[in-house]
């Protein structure tokens, strides 16, 4: 039997308190990050091997059913106003197109072809990197759109919580973070999912800092799409060039980039 399919080691859950059901809940989930750490130099090789196809100009792509598709595209879809990046650089998809990610499409994870033919939408290159998600290992729209992949010269990973999976076996990085039964049993939008979106950040936010899209611990880069951002890049201009925060905000207005501003001001001053 899959991890992700054993029996979870709590039971009478129906009959539990709510404070017994939260501690629970969490004693689980503290066994998550554990999982993740196990995987950390395997995690690493796959990282360095998408920078370098990444600074030739490749894309990253998520694909994945169910909670897992969600996950990607919600990493994906995070990239942009975080690290300036084009829409177009971090792409996630899911089973079943977009409508998929507010409600379930019957059978749209069993079609193992049409990953592929989702992918191809985007004109796929040689540099471009596939990273297929599935808690189970199983998926088979998962693993028909990393095979053709991979096939194809692509670079591929799989993000599982099952060991040996055939989802691993087709794809040249296996990040398996074994986390364990979920507490209610089979329920993988729970510790699996929450491995799974520790993973996507490490992998995202590793290669944009080394994309050069952070600037010593500041998102330089970060779009201002609300007046919460433009305030922490105020404060951000403020910090790295001793501006006041009028002269600070004025400039980040003006120029539209943190990152621009501090060498504007920096500039200035010399």
């Amino acid at each position: 039997m899959r991890t992700t399919e054993a029996s979870s080691l709590h039971d009478g859950l129906e009959f539990k308190s709510t404070l017994e059901l939260l501690e629970g809940i969490n004693s689980e989930d503290q066994k998550v990050a554990m999982a993740v750490e196990r995987i950390l130099p395997n995690i690493e090789v796959f990282i360095n091997e998408a920078y370098v196809r990444m600074e030739q100009g490749g894309r990253l792509f998520y694909i994945g059913a169910g909670t897992s598709g969600r996950l990607g595209i919600l990493d994906a879809s995070e990239c942009p106003p975080t690290f300036g990046v084009d829409h177009g650089i971090v792409v996630g998809l899911i089973a079943g197109g977009d409508s998929a990610i507010r409600k379930a499409v019957e059978n749209a994870e069993d079609d193992q072809s049409q990953a592929w033919l989702d992918l191809q939408e985007h004109k796929l290159k040689s540099t471009d990197i596939i990273v297929g998600i599935a808690a189970s290992g199983t998926t088979p729209y998962v693993i028909g759109g990393v095979e053709r992949a991979r096939k194809q010269g692509l670079l591929t990973a799989a993000i599982t919580c099952n060991e040996n999976s055939p989802l691993g076996s087709a794809v040249d990085h296996e990040l398996a973070a074994i986390v364990g039964p979920e507490y209610v049993t089979g329920s993988t939008r729970m510790k699996s999912g929450t491995a799974q979106k520790m993973i996507l950040n490490m992998i995202s936010t590793a290669l944009m800092i080394k994309l050069g899209h952070v600037k010593g611990n500041k998102m330089v880069d970060m779009q201002l799409s609300n007046d919460k951002l433009i305030e922490r890049g105020t404060r951000m201009i403020m910090e790295e060039t001793g501006s006041e925060y009028e002269e600070a905000k004025r400039k980040l207005l003006e120029v539209g980039s943190v990152r621009e501003a501090v060498k504007v001001l920096t500039d200035a001053k010399k």
